[in-house]
């Protein structure tokens, strides 16, 4: 499995994940023309996506959907998060379903897709994880203002790690945001803090080699080096080292 980060943060998120021959991308907020350059500069061909997986409709997680038009990708997202996504050919919409509660599972040849219930001020927000017939699991969590036991049974055993880490409470405290725009961040619907990041990764590292990466961080609440410290110190406590245990990257592209 191969993971490539096109971008991540405020201005957009955009993540192509590749197996064999079998490429997806995770969310497409960034314009269409970037998306094809950044597919091309890791060696993807724009016209070999498989199929595109929405977390939720706010614009820097869909603004490049026409992307899926162009080259005719099939766009996959929530029922409830298709009321907030215009555009797309009626042809190339399809639901992620629910069956007793839990999300059905997606299949793409060898790539099996695995939608689960995230937590943000949006209709139907979900996050994802994916594994293939390796087999090896990578997981994206992108919004979310908590982490339930819930997420983690679908992030467990992921080799690959992509979890947000938007914010230092204190740092939204003392900024210039108006007070319900605070409130939404450090809400139960908004995005996680380095610390909440760091509680999550303590019960999902188990030290194989896991490759974690922190995004979406906000460019004024957030710092690379506060986050990356933050998740480093938690891991620490319970024995793991960077580069030995596990590997951390922190992404600011957009």
């Amino acid at each position: 499995m191969k993971v490539d980060i096109l971008a991540s943060g405020s201005s957009g998120n955009c993540v192509a994940i590749t197996s064999g021959e079998q490429t997806i991308l995770i969310d497409a907020g960034i314009a269409k023309t970037k998306i094809e350059k950044r597919l091309l500069e890791v060696g993807i061909r724009p016209d070999h996506i498989a199929a595109i997986f929405i977390t939720h409709a706010h614009g820097d997680h869909i603004k490049g959907l026409p992307f899926a038009n162009k080259f005719r990708i099939p766009v996959w997202a929530t029922e409830g998060e298709w009321k907030g996504i215009s555009g797309i050919d009626d042809e190339l919409k399809r639901i992620a379903e629910t069956r007793f509660g839990k999300y059905e599972t997606i299949t793409f040849g060898d790539l099996f897709v695995y939608p689960f219930e995230t937590h943000h001020d949006a209709y139907e927000p979900v996050g994802y994880a994916i594994e293939d017939d390796g087999p090896e699991r990578c997981s994206v969590v992108f919004d979310t203002g908590k982490w339930t036991p819930e997420m983690l049974e679908y992030m467990e055993g992921s080799i690959y790690v992509l979890i947000e880490a938007n914010h230092d409470p204190d740092l939204v405290e003392d900024s210039n945001y108006p007070d319900s725009v605070k409130a939404r961040v450090l809400s139960d619907l908004g995005h996680l803090s380095n610390a909440q990041t760091a509680a999550a990764l303590v019960q999902l590292i188990k030290g194989r080699g896991e490759r974690i990466f922190l995004t979406h961080l906000s460019s004024s609440n957030n710092m690379p080096a506060l986050a990356e410290l933050t998740v480093k110190a938690a891991l620490r406590q319970k024995g793991f080292e960077p580069g030995k245990h596990y590997h951390l990257e922190v992404v600011t592209n957009a």
